[in-house]
């Protein structure tokens, strides 16, 4: 994940700095050879892969930055996150697919990078082949799993990540309710937030988020909105068309990032020439389909597995540099606003508290359309003499609250304690509309295939 924030800088920016402000970056690029002594590869598709690799290294970390950010403890030296990132032929696409540290799988037959001791093939999660063989295994095995033969590899750790952030400016995210995860410190109210680099980390580290059972899931899902919210920053924000601003923020990526010895200067400039004109609605995320059922194997504890059929078909997509959104998706004629609490659950009763004839059934109808739970009885009040609309709603259902307040634009809440779970909404003379709403998803398994510019902050 934190790779892709090198991605999202150096994809969208290397075309039109120059050939000498590239190059002189290349001197701070780390480098391994993921692929030596590889054989038996997948045969080379359309456009380029490049498998995103971010470890758990906080070494070059302060000890205060580690306490304020929740980063104690020892590193595992595994893979905290790994993407498969497909850059299409001429720049028309980046499809970005999460691969889940936790899948199951085969390590190929491999020497323990630690021990020195040679491994036969045998069972493991993913995350393992980076702890066990490094770089090469988890090409190895990643190849292994997808069919898809991986053109570079990029490993960043967490310095890096913060400081590019921190160069952009900091990066904007929004959430329709409360982000709380005791694990790593992060606490953000519903709401939109400019995160700094430090607190973009818990972001996207967190995975025990409170009243959210996700867990590894839902934090690929927030990660893969925090990438395109590094997109949408980096392509607004006016650092790729100053080259000194662009020079600082890459400089920033490349601190502590390691890669193959062929993804160089001349791999940037030809990337960015080729994808001018890129925008946060040319990117799209998926996570890898999973199967209903895990696996739990005798030393490595519970496992996730790919769904055999599914997860086949997107890597054919992404070998034959086809997109995984489906086709011709039709945009919404108005996007909802995302809340907290789904509509459906949400249980209304309506007033109309003017004199004005209908005024009730127009707003219990339309949020009715909408997808609320309304009573269809709404009752005139018209001795309310309501100029605007409020929401009146028990302490305990604030949520729900919330949620109603934001299809109805300009509306108040009111707390009235012992109403109970039925919320009531007061029309006044200052009604308008109501606007359309939906809930965030939450994943189950897998979640759909999105595109940049549906998951960052309207």
């Amino acid at each position: 994940m934190r790779l892709a924030t090198t991605l999202s800088v150096l994809v969208l920016g290397a075309g039109g700095i120059g050939h000498a402000v590239v190059s002189s970056l290349d001197s701070g690029i780390g480098r391994v050879d993921p692929f030596k002594d590889m054989k038996n590869r997948p045969s080379a598709g359309h456009g380029m892969n490049v498998l995103l690799v971010g470890t758990d290294d906080r070494s070059t970390i302060s000890k205060a930055e580690k306490r304020k950010y929740r980063l104690g403890g020892a590193p595992c030296h595994c893979t905290d996150t790994i993407m498969l990132v497909h850059l299409g032929e001429g720049g028309r696409r980046a499809s970005v697919v999460s691969l889940p540290r936790d899948s199951y799988t085969r390590l190929p037959e491999h020497t323990d990078r630690t021990t020195g001791e040679r491994h036969a093939t045998h069972p493991a999660k993913l995350n393992a082949a980076y702890a066990e063989g490094g770089p090469n295994l988890t090409v190895r095995t990643v190849e292994s799993m997808t069919g898809v033969k991986i053109d570079h590899y990029l490993e960043v750790d967490f310095t890096s990540f913060m400081k590019t952030v921190d160069a952009l400016g900091g990066v904007r995210i929004c959430t329709p309710r409360r982000l709380r995860d005791s694990n790593t410190g992060l606490d953000l109210a519903p709401g939109t937030h400019t995160l700094s680099g430090g607190q973009a980390l818990q972001y996207v580290r967190s995975r025990h988020i409170e009243g959210d059972g996700s867990a590894d899931l839902g934090r690929m899902q927030r990660q893969q909105r925090f990438v395109a919210a590094m997109i949408a920053r980096a392509t607004d924000s006016g650092v790729l068309l100053n080259p000194v601003k662009f020079k600082g923020v890459v400089s920033a990526a490349l601190d502590s990032v390691r890669a193959d010895a062929g993804f160089g200067p001349e791999q940037l400039l030809s990337l960015g020439e080729a994808m001018r004109g890129f925008s946060v609605s040319s990117s799209e995320f998926a996570s890898v389909p999973l199967a209903a059922h895990g696996v739990t194997v005798k030393g490595v504890g519970s496992a996730v597995k790919w769904d055999p059929v599914k997860a086949k078909a997107m890597f054919r997509a992404v070998r034959d540099d086809k997109p995984l959104a489906p086709p011709h998706k039709a945009a919404p004629k108005r996007q909802a606003k995302v809340v907290d609490v789904a509509p459906r659950q949400i249980r209304v009763q309506v007033y109309n508290g003017t004199g004005t004839d209908g005024l009730g059934k127009k707003v219990d109808d339309a949020l009715k359309a909408t997808g609320f739970d309304t009573t269809r009885e709404p009752v005139t009040e018209p001795a309310l003499h309501a100029k605007e609309t409020v929401v009146a709603y028990d302490p305990r259902w604030d949520r729900s609250a919330r949620s109603l307040a934001a299809a109805l634009p300009g509306s108040r809440l009111k707390a009235v304690k012992g109403q109970g779970a039925t919320l009531k909404v007061v029309a006044g003379t200052g009604f308008t509309e109501v606007a359309p709403v939906r809930a965030e998803e939450a994943p189950s398994g897998a979640f759909s295939t999105v595109t940049g510019d549906e998951v960052v902050c309207s």
